[in-house]
């Protein structure tokens, strides 16, 4: 039997329905039976779990609310075992929070539903080559924060409870045992002795053999390394270094991962593209990666049941940027 995943519609004025509606019609990703889509109505895709009906003159503050609702509604779906993934369309941030709904981005928002620990990664979906025959996996330790914040969010125990997460989820939803997992710095040339600063050396490093990891590298250096078979993820200290190198390597052919929760959640690796929505430009290859991911991922480990989250907004308070460990 197929498993059945979750998928939300994410903003309703984005490319989430059309992207929807066009990867769940391509004969790769299995029968629409398979898949449970969770949105509003009248958002201009089928949908099988409404939470609401969606007006096309509406504001900002509803397709947040929506968007938001979407979310738990899926998390307790996957909580209950109702299904055994969740696949994300891409939410506007400020409408979410507009909406009532007081997280970042999804990855908080998930931690806070689920009472887990969890860490965001990219995983790049393109064909190896010759050149770069291993695919490219990074874990951010921090998320969404000012750059001039990371230095203060970014401390031991943060590193090694994404080392952790990503050595046991690796090993659990990818099939790697003994996964080699590096550190990217945080400065230039990893602080090149304290010239560049010393948060390498004095943070980074201990950190590193605390967690049973190398690093941390160079950033000009560490994913290419990776790219090439050396490792086979890397930790980000920070979203755009993180970001920029998958986005580099994999543009439009990578997928988010959320790890450590009890189901797999992917998403694909764009936004909602506000300015091209609805004019049928925008390209289904990522949401489709995506849901062929989670699909791989039940297959290979089935997840396992919880408390399911009340329907109403989750309580949080303004993230620091750390994942949530």
């Amino acid at each position: 039997m197929s498993p059945r995943i979750a998928v939300t519609v994410g903003d309703p004025r984005g490319i989430g329905p059309e992207v929807i509606g066009r990867a769940l019609a391509d004969s790769r990703v299995g029968e629409r039976s398979d898949f449970v889509v969770v949105g509003p109505e009248n958002c201009g895709v089928e949908v099988d779990e409404p939470v609401g009906e969606w007006d096309p003159a509406g504001e900002a503050r509803l397709a947040g609310r929506l968007s938001g609702l979407a979310i738990v509604r899926a998390v307790a779906m996957a909580m209950r075992g109702e299904v055994e993934g969740l696949v994300t369309g891409p939410i506007d941030k400020r409408a979410l929070l507009d909406g009532g709904y007081d997280f970042p981005g999804h990855t908080e928002m998930l931690a806070t539903l689920t009472g887990c620990r969890v860490a965001m990664m990219l995983a790049a979906v393109r064909e190896p080559s010759e050149a770069a025959p291993n695919q490219l996996r990074v874990v951010l330790a921090t998320t969404h924060l000012p750059l001039r914040q990371v230095p203060a969010a970014l401390t031991e125990d943060v590193i090694v409870s994404a080392a952790e997460i990503t050595r046991e989820y690796l090993t659990r939803w990818f099939g790697i045992e003994a996964p080699r997992i590096a550190l990217c710095a945080l400065n230039p040339h990893a602080g090149d002795g304290g010239r560049f600063g010393t948060e390498d050396d004095e943070l980074l490093r201990p950190a590193a053999l605390r967690a049973g990891i190398e690093g941390p590298f160079p950033a000009d250096t560490v994913f290419v390394r990776a790219m090439r078979g050396a490792f086979d993820a890397v930790i980000a200290p920070y979203h755009d270094i993180g970001m920029t190198a998958i986005k580099v390597a994999s543009f439009g052919a990578a997928v988010n991962v959320t790890l450590g929760l009890p189901f797999p959640r992917t998403s694909p690796d764009h936004g909602t593209a506000l300015d091209i929505a609805g004019r049928g430009m925008a390209d289904p290859s990522s949401f489709i990666a995506a849901l062929l991911l989670c699909r791989r991922i039940v297959a290979l480990a089935p997840p396992h049941a919880g408390r399911p989250p009340s329907e109403g907004p989750p309580q949080a308070t303004r993230s620091s940027g750390r994942p949530s460990f």
